[in-house]
């Protein structure tokens, strides 16, 4: 078994940063969440064609977009919807979907023992420092057979934007992810069956930085690392990274690049 001490993201934001951020972000999401719509889709594409479960649980569940999904696909099924951003859950509540939204966090779910057919995850667990702990409460949580069906990030995703800030300074501008690498070990170390994993990157084309920039604002994705520089960016920073981040430009626009992890995982029928 991995120490999760070594799985754990030292650069990662801590948990209240991100609730706060995402809970400030949560009437702006959906008017800028096109690849997030898009990895969710692909991610109930990967579900197994025979399931069907009795309780789901939206995990991450952001302003309930997948919650509404999930209830349209699997319509006798009762559905949770979980996240730790408040100000989300507010947003979500009154369009429904699920007929519980909790606040919680991943790592340490607020349910009792093997009551899910389905966790569903999209684009949540890259904020989650103890990634087998998060595969851990899965299992706990998870019905035997139950199925746990993740998307998330790692290292790559805005490679471009990072490598455009490394040309301009020295400080932390774009957030951390864990390596592909972590996340195959972990799964691979987890005492759930791994039924598939791998990355696709996603590159998204923004008229300019200035585009790019507000809509990672408006998702409540902006650089939340510790060592982020502090204060407003200064004038002649900007200019260079605009500068840097135009050796990039392709005929559609600047890229973008998200690189981003697929996985399913099944708890064992006993």
């Amino acid at each position: 078994m991995i120490d999760p001490a070594q799985d754990s993201l030292g650069g990662l934001p801590n948990k209240r940063q991100v609730a706060a951020s995402f809970s400030r972000a949560a009437g702006s999401y959906d008017s800028v969440a096109a690849l997030q719509r898009q990895v969710g889709q692909r991610l109930l594409a990967a579900l197994p064609a025979s399931i069907n479960p009795a309780r789901w649980l939206d995990l991450g569940c952001g302003t309930g977009y997948f919650s509404r999904v999930l209830a349209e696909r699997f319509p006798s099924s009762a559905g949770l919807a979980l996240d730790i951003a408040e100000g989300m859950l507010q947003h979500a509540r009154p369009l429904g979907g699920a007929q519980q939204f909790i606040a919680g966090d991943a790592e340490q779910l607020p349910l009792r023992d093997a009551m899910c057919d389905l966790l569903f995850s999209s684009l949540a667990l890259q904020w989650c420092a103890n990634f087998p702990a998060v595969l851990s409460e899965a299992r706990r949580v998870l019905r035997p057979g139950g199925v746990l069906a993740f998307s998330s990030l790692c290292v790559g995703t805005l490679q471009e934007l990072r490598d455009s800030w490394q040309a301009v300074d020295g400080f932390v501008h774009v957030n951390r992810f864990r390596r592909f690498e972590d996340y195959q070990r972990v799964c691979d170390d987890s005492t759930l069956t791994l039924l598939s994993l791998h990355v696709t990157p996603q590159t998204l084309h923004f008229p300019d930085v200035r585009s790019l920039t507000h809509e990672l604002k408006a998702l409540g994705a902006h650089n939340l690392n510790p060592g982020r520089p502090g204060g407003l960016t200064g004038r002649a920073r900007m200019l260079a990274l605009l500068s840097a981040y135009e050796q990039f430009r392709q005929p559609q626009g600047l890229p973008a690049t998200y690189q981003v992890v697929y996985g399913v995982l099944q708890k064992e029928i006993s």
